[in-house]
């Protein structure tokens, strides 16, 4: 019978002297498929715990957690967890139903290994600062393919969506998801809530589509969509979350979400960025994503679109109170029709 690994102890620094942190059956397979262990997820986060830092600092964050590995079933800690040690710091949050919840917000860098060390691959940060946690800071676009779509379908859409953010007087910073889809975020001033944002993505995404139609939606009901690039507006609505940078994802392959440049998507793979290259490129190429703070932008003019397109409001996620202005939750094809006689 093969022995259990004995638990290592981590030195951290922190901002007040050195953090240790415990990590746990060392050896536990996390990734079958290339036999990466707990171990090495561990390390990874280490290599890359500087930027990652820099993403999370000061946000809410979900925790996506896969305590059994990439083969077992995981789930979110959308509150702090029960045992997180007593420098782990919290913010308080409003989800669309009125509740409340005391969210993890990372504040230095042993709190992201000791949530690694729970079975943590990747982490999940709303788009808002403790300071203001009801005006996003972050604009974020979802570039999700649709069945018969790939990687490469989404990089095309990717360099319409670019031109249509440079015209919106915004900058954006490009990444893998870690799976087939690209992630697009834009820092922006906090001075609009979660709807004005919504509603902004809302009009870059029509913007994108009305530009490459063959090859991109906005159409919110998947039998709309056809074989093209979903521009997921509503990864805008409040509590909605999007896999930071540096995240592992929970694939077989142990990919990550990584940071990339506008000149790197259309010659890039998901399958070349994780656990084992990632901090390798990280330590040669740095962090593409270091200077997105310094290109704050506004909404503005993507609010002026949105207030100029008659088609409104569209549909928020079925679990969402319903929203003033907002139409039907109906798929079309399941619509009421009206009687032949009438």
């Amino acid at each position: 019978m093969a022995t259990k690994a004995a638990a290592v102890l981590l030195t951290v620094p922190g901002p007040d002297g050195d953090r240790e942190v415990r990590l746990t059956s060392p050896d536990k397979i996390y990734f079958p498929e290339p036999g990466i262990t707990k171990r090495e997820v561990v390390e990874y986060y280490i290599a890359v715990v500087d930027p990652l830092l820099g993403v999370l600092r000061e946000r809410p964050t979900n925790l996506k957690r896969y305590p059994d590995g990439v083969e077992g079933e995981p789930f979110y800690s959308k509150r702090l967890p029960k045992g997180a040690p007593a420098y782990a710091e919290t913010v308080r949050v409003t989800f669309p139903s009125g509740r409340t919840a005391d969210a993890f917000c990372p504040t230095e860098p042993a709190v992201l290994l000791w949530a690694a060390n729970m079975g943590t691959f990747d982490f999940h940060p709303w788009p808002v600062r403790r300071a203001d946690p009801d005006r996003p800071d972050e604009l974020r676009v979802d570039l999700d393919p649709q069945p018969g779509t790939d990687f490469a379908d989404a990089a095309a859409v990717a360099a319409v969506l670019h031109e249509v953010l440079d015209e919106a007087g915004l900058v954006g910073w490009p990444k893998t998801s870690g799976g087939r889809g690209i992630h697009v975020f834009c820092r922006i001033r906090p001075e609009w809530d979660f709807i004005d944002v919504r509603h902004a993505v809302i009009a870059i995404g029509r913007k994108v589509a009305e530009r490459v139609p063959e090859r991109a939606t906005v159409d919110w009901w998947k039998e709309e969509r056809g074989e093209r690039i979903f521009l997921d507006y509503n990864q805008a609505a409040r509590d909605r979350t999007i896999a930071s940078a540096w995240s592992v994802r929970g694939r077989p392959r142990a990919t990550v979400s990584m940071p990339l440049t506008w000149d790197d998507l259309p010659d890039v793979t998901p399958e070349d960025f994780d656990v084992r290259t990632v901090p390798g490129i990280y330590a040669e190429r740095g962090d593409p994503h270091a200077d997105m703070d310094a290109h704050a932008g506004g909404i503005e003019t993507a609010l002026e679109w949105y207030a100029a397109d008659p088609r409104g409001e569209m549909p928020y996620p079925p679990e969402y109170p319903k929203m003033p202005g907002e139409p039907s939750r109906v798929q079309p094809s399941r619509a009421r029709k009206p009687d032949a006689d009438q």
